[in-house]
């Protein structure tokens, strides 16, 4: 069976259409998928009937939907009675990538069991092997949950050519309710534009919103700036942490931890207010807009990974992360700004944790010092691992914001991929896997902010009325071997422009 639906409805109304594009996207999408249908979209009310039914529908004859924001689900095959075959809709313009699943069922019977099969999934290695179950919510229960991993399974199938196909088993309970299931906590463009319209409301001198360009379907570059003002006066020196997110759109955990971020730094925590008072916070969260509205998992709207064009970002393929890139670079001739941190948040879909990737240098000490911050964080957070956080210049990397940026900014600047699993977290001294809720993925936020605190040793500044911050160490961290670095380094001998070779090494994950 195959869905009525179109491109339209997952692109939105906005995009110009013509028909040489309409059917380029078909054409690719259907090379990778062989023998199948062509998925052309994402499935629209779409009712399965039972082969050879001729009557009216009826309760239990499923109706699938994904034609919504951030919406994925491609098509949908009727095995048996009980059993459906779902196809993921691949990303928009590149049939490479088909992880990110988001869609609702309707039309249920009480105690009407099910099993779905998703069976085009992109990579081999998942999380779903070691416990991993997607999310669940309905209407009568909204705040979303995750299945029991009993009742999920992960495993080569021989009926779809040897691919892995996740299984899971259902039982709905409430006719009138509409289910949605989706392969991570959602986190949208709509839910990321009223977060934003509702801090923009609370005039907060600190906080400053603005539009720093547009994407190719006139969705809005957001770019925050939290800081005292006056840090912003002119003339006045600034130290730059740069974070951005969401330049893979279905890495949702990364916009709950950008959000943890960011609702700490305009708290009124006494941490914050001393972290407001010398640091100037620049945040890009959602670099991504249109592939998130669109329910992609790596690309945007034409099907690049933006995360590999910041060597030379096109301000017609790419615009937002030209915008992005070129304030960075205004950053950087800037001799009243030092620009020393830039972190892009993801998130992995086969480790476990938080964790960091950083980059190599020929100068030991320089390298020594980048690995303070993750060893700091480590040690206020229960789920940030050390051991898993890595250093690399993999050349098939150097279009990454981390590579690129590693290489352009100097020896006072430390570049980093921060890494947060889909699944879960494992406490130091236990084996028991945690799974990660929007709440921890925000702890997460917030304890990357705290630990500006140490790094920069501004624990002196904080009212003694302070909440003490948390010490909840997962692993005991290695010693620092240079201790006196630890903050920003600027009597360094070297100067602006210090660059540093494309060395092929082994890279532990492609995530990034």
């Amino acid at each position: 069976m195959t869905p009525t639906s179109s491109f339209s409805c997952a692109l939105g109304p906005n995009f110009p259409w013509t028909s040489d594009y309409c059917c380029l996207v078909i054409s690719v999408c259907g090379n990778d998928m062989g023998n199948e249908d062509v998925i052309r979209g994402n499935v629209s009310k779409y009712m399965v009937l039972p082969s050879g039914y001729c009557g009216q529908p009826k309760k239990g004859h499923l109706i699938f939907d994904a034609c919504f924001e951030s919406g994925n689900l491609g098509q949908v095959d009727q095995v048996s009675e009980f059993e459906y075959d779902l196809f993921i809709r691949p990303d928009t313009c590149n049939p490479r990538f088909r992880v990110w699943f988001n869609f609702t069922v309707e039309n249920v019977k009480e105690s009407q069991r099910v099993i779905f099969n998703i069976v085009n999934f992109s990579k081999t290695k998942s999380l779903y092997r070691d416990g991993m179950a997607p999310m669940v919510k309905s209407t009568s229960r909204p705040k979303w949950q995750r299945l029991p991993p009993k009742n999920v399974y992960y495993y080569r199938c021989p009926d779809h050519r040897k691919n892995y196909v996740m299984s899971f088993a259902f039982c709905f309970d409430r006719e009138e309710d509409i289910y949605q299931f989706a392969y991570c906590y959602p986190y949208t463009y709509t839910r990321f534009q009223h977060y934003l319209d509702s801090l923009q409301k609370r005039n907060m001198d600190y906080f400053f919103r603005e539009q720093l360009g547009q994407s190719v379907q006139q969705r809005q570059l957001d770019l925050l700036t939290i800081t005292s003002p006056d840090n912003l006066r002119e003339g006045a020196e600034q130290k730059v942490v740069f974070i951005t997110g969401r330049v893979h759109p279905g890495e949702t955990p990364s916009s709950f931890v950008c959000q943890g971020i960011i609702d700490f730094l305009i708290s009124q925590h006494p941490i914050a207010r001393v972290l407001r008072e010398h640091l100037v916070f620049k945040i890009a969260p959602m670099l991504n807009p249109d592939g998130v509205y669109l329910g992609n998992y790596r690309c945007s709207l034409m099907g690049f990974d933006l995360n590999r064009h910041w060597l030379d970002p096109s301000p017609w393929a790419h615009p937002t992360l030209h915008g992005v890139k070129q304030l960075i670079i205004q950053m950087y001739n800037d001799p009243k700004t030092s620009l020393e941190f830039y972190i892009d948040i993801h998130a992995h879909s086969t480790m476990m944790n938080g964790f960091m990737y950083g980059n190599i240098f020929e100068d030991e000490e320089r390298f020594q010092r980048q690995a303070i911050f993750p060893k700091l964080l480590c040690q206020n957070a229960e789920d940030f691992s050390y051991s898993s956080t890595s250093f690399n210049r993999d050349a098939v990397k150097a279009g990454t914001g981390r590579r690129f940026l590693g290489g352009l900014l100097d020896h006072t600047s430390y570049c980093y991929t921060l890494e947060v699993s889909f699944y879960s977290y494992i406490i130091g001294g236990t084996t028991a896997a945690v799974p990660y809720t929007e709440e921890a993925y925000m702890k997460l936020g917030r304890n990357v902010a705290r630990t500006f605190l140490d790094y920069y040793r501004l624990n002196p500044l904080v009212e003694r009325v302070a909440i003490p911050m948390p010490r909840l160490r997962k692993e005991k961290p290695p010693p620092y071997k240079y201790p006196l670095a630890r903050g920003p380094a600027r009597n360094h001998p070297n100067g602006k422009g210090d660059k540093k070779s494309s060395v092929n090494h082994k890279d532990p994950s492609n995530s990034f």
